[in-house]
C-alpha cells in the first residue's frame, strides 16, 4: 500500500492493536478505514493475516492493496473452501419452488387477519416461502437450531396471527434445515446453508490476526465465529452509524462487540461544513464525538432549488423516488444511470399487472398479501402503506409499460451524465457533486415536533456523507432544520 503519514488517531489505533488485545475501530465516513487497516497489516508483516469482507469487489480491491502476508477473502469464500464438496455441489441443483415444498410437507393455504381489517389467504406458495425464508434467516443467526422468530411474517398480518403462524411453521423450518444438511440429501442448498454448517463446525481461521471490515453490517453468525478465534487477534472495523441492513439480518455488531475501542473521526472526503452537518445528525443518534472534515477541501451546500444545477449523483431514500427522478432525467434528454433494485421494480410492475387481471401474485413480497389491485390502492392511501403510494400513482396514471420502458432506457454508469441511486446502493461510494432527495420518512410526534426513527437517521447520515465538494439539500432543508431544532444554517454547530 502507498505509504502515508498516520494521523494521531491512526497512531493511537496502531498502538492499541500492538497490545495484542481484541480491538474495535469506530471509523466515521471517509475517515481512512482502508489505509488504517493497511498500516496494521504492514506492522504485522511477519505474521499471517486474514482480511474478511462481505462484498466480493471489496475483497478484490483489498487484495490489490494489502501486503502478501494478508489473505483477503469474502466470508463466504472462506466457508466454501472449508465445506464438504458433496454439500457445496448441491448449490447447482434446481431450486425447489415454494409451492412444491409446501405440497411435499402437506401444507396448504391459510387465511389470516391483517391490520387493514381484511382476512387474506396465504397461498401454498407463500407458506412454502415462509418456511424457506425462516431457514435462511436461521442460517444468518448465531442460534444452534431454528426458532420461531426466524420466520419473517409480513407486517400486514396482525401480531397475534403472526405468532400463531410462526408456531405452526417452526417444525417445518426445522425439517427443511435438517434436509439441507443431510449427507444423503438431494435437494438444492443456498450459500447461507454452507456458511451455517461452517459456523456450526466451530472453525479455526488459520491466521495470527484477523481484520474484519464493515463490521457494522455483520450478522449473529459471523460474530459467533469470530468470538471463538481465541488463537488470533481480531480487529473489528466499521461505522455503527452506517448500519442500514437490519432488514436482511444484520445486527449492530459495533455495539455488541466487547473490546478495546479506538476511533477514526477525521474524514478525508470533505470539508468542515459537510462534517458539521453530519455531526449534527450523529448527535440525534446519541453520539457526542463530532466528525471532522479537512480545512483545505471546499465543500459547499446548496439550500435553494436551481433547475440548471448539475450533479454526479442524485441519492434517494426510496425506489419510487429513483423512478420519478429517472423519468424526469430522461424527459430532459439526460443519460441517466440507475443504482437501485431494478428487479424488484420490474417485479412490482408484473405483480400489478396480475392483480389488475384478477389474479394473485407472489412477487414481490410487498404485493403478495393483496387479492386485488383495488386493495393495493386502498392500502397505499393509508398511513401504513404510504411508501407504496407514489409508485401506485405512477402505475395508475401512466401504466406498467411506462415503468419497464424507463428502466430499459437507463445508461451504463460509464456513459451516463449522472447516476440516480438509493441510499442503500450508494453506501461506500462518493462523488464530487451530490443531490440528496427529500423522501426520508420525517414524521410529526404528538407534541408537533418533527422526528425520525434511528433507522432513518442512519440512512440520512449515509446520504449526507457521500459528497466531496457540492451537496444540494434544497428538498431536505426545511425538515432538517426542524428535526435539528435550529433556525440557523444547517452546518452551524
Amino acid at each position: 500500500m502507498k505509504t502515508i503519514k498516520p494521523t494521531n488517531e491512526q497512531l493511537d489505533t496502531l498502538e492499541t492493536v500492538a497490545s495484542g488485545a481484541t480491538v474495535k475501530v469506530k471509523a466515521y465516513a471517509g475517515a481512512g478505514k482502508t489505509s488504517t487497516l493497511g498500516m496494521i497489516a504492514e506492522r504485522f508483516s511477519t505474521k499471517r493475516g486474514q482480511y474478511l469482507a462481505f462484498n466480493k469487489d471489496i475483497a478484490a480491491e483489498a487484495r490489490r492493496k494489502f501486503p502478501r502476508n494478508v489473505m483477503c477473502q469474502t466470508v463466504h469464500s472462506v466457508a466454501f473452501r472449508a465445506t464438504d464438496k458433496a454439500l457445496t455441489a448441491r448449490l447447482n441443483l434446481p431450486k425447489e419452488p415454494p409451492h412444491l415444498l409446501a405440497a411435499r410437507y402437506g401444507l396448504g393455504p391459510v387465511r389470516v387477519p391483517t391490520i387493514i381489517g381484511k382476512n387474506v389467504e396465504l397461498s401454498a406458495f407463500q407458506i412454502g416461502r415462509l418456511v424457506a425464508d425462516g431457514a435462511a434467516r436461521f442460517c444468518r443467526s448465531a442460534q444452534d437450531e431454528p426458532e420461531a422468530w426466524h420466520i419473517p411474517v409480513d407486517e400486514m398480518v396482525t401480531e397475534q396471527s403472526a405468532d400463531e403462524l410462526r408456531a405452526m411453521l417452526l417444525p417445518f423450518v426445522v425439517r427443511h434445515w435438517n434436509e439441507s444438511i443431510d449427507p444423503q440429501g438431494k435437494t438444492a442448498i443456498t450459500p447461507d446453508t454452507y456458511l451455517k454448517t461452517w459456523e456450526r463446525s466451530r472453525p479455526q481461521i488459520g491466521a495470527d490476526f484477523i481484520l474484519f471490515d464493515e463490521a457494522q453490517d455483520s450478522d449473529g453468525l459471523m460474530l459467533s465465529v469470530l468470538r471463538r478465534q481465541q488463537h488470533a487477534q481480531v480487529i473489528y472495523v466499521g461505522d455503527p452509524y452506517q448500519q442500514i441492513y437490519e432488514w436482511r439480518g444484520a445486527v449492530n455488531a459495533m455495539d455488541l462487540i466487547k473490546a478495546r475501542e479506538c476511533a477514526l473521526t477525521e474524514s478525508f472526503r470533505f470539508g468542515p461544513h459537510f462534517a458539521a452537518l453530519a455531526s449534527r445528525v450523529l448527535t440525534l443518534l446519541g453520539e457526542r464525538v463530532p466528525l471532522r472534515g479537512q480545512p483545505h477541501i471546499t465543500s459547499a451546500f446548496f439550500e435553494e432549488y436551481d433547475p440548471a444545477r448539475s450533479f454526479d449523483a442524485i441519492l434517494c431514500r426510496k425506489n419510487v423516488t429513483v423512478i420519478g427522478t429517472l423519468a424526469n432525467g430522461l424527459q430532459s434528454g439526460h443519460k441517466v444511470a440507475v443504482r437501485a433494485n431494478i428487479e424488484e421494480i420490474l417485479a412490482f410492475a408484473d405483480g400489478a399487472d396480475r392483480l389488475m387481471r384478477g389474479q394473485r401474485t407472489y412477487s414481490p413480497a410487498s404485493l403478495a398479501l393483496f387479492e386485488t389491485w383495488r386493495d393495493v390502492q386502498e392500502y397505499a392511501s393509508s398511513y401504513a402503506g404510504r411508501d407504496l403510494l407514489p409508485i401506485v400513482q405512477i402505475i395508475d396514471r401512466e401504466g406498467t409499460a411506462f415503468l419497464r420502458d424507463m428502466l430499459s432506457r437507463a445508461s451504463p454508469e460509464a456513459e451516463a451524465d449522472y447516476v440516480v441511486s438509493t441510499i442503500h446502493r450508494a453506501k461506500g461510494l462518493e462523488w464530487n457533486r451530490v443531490k440528496v432527495c427529500g423522501d426520508f420518512r420525517f414524521k410529526t410526534d404528538d407534541d408537533g415536533r418533527t422526528t425520525l426513527t434511528d433507522e432513518e437517521k442512519r440512512l440520512l447520515y449515509v446520504g449526507l456523507t457521500r459528497a466531496r465538494n457540492e451537496m444540494d439539500v434544497s428538498e431536505l432543508r426545511n425538515d432538517l432544520l426542524k428535526v435539528l431544532a435550529r433556525r440557523r444554517n444547517l452546518w452551524v454547530v
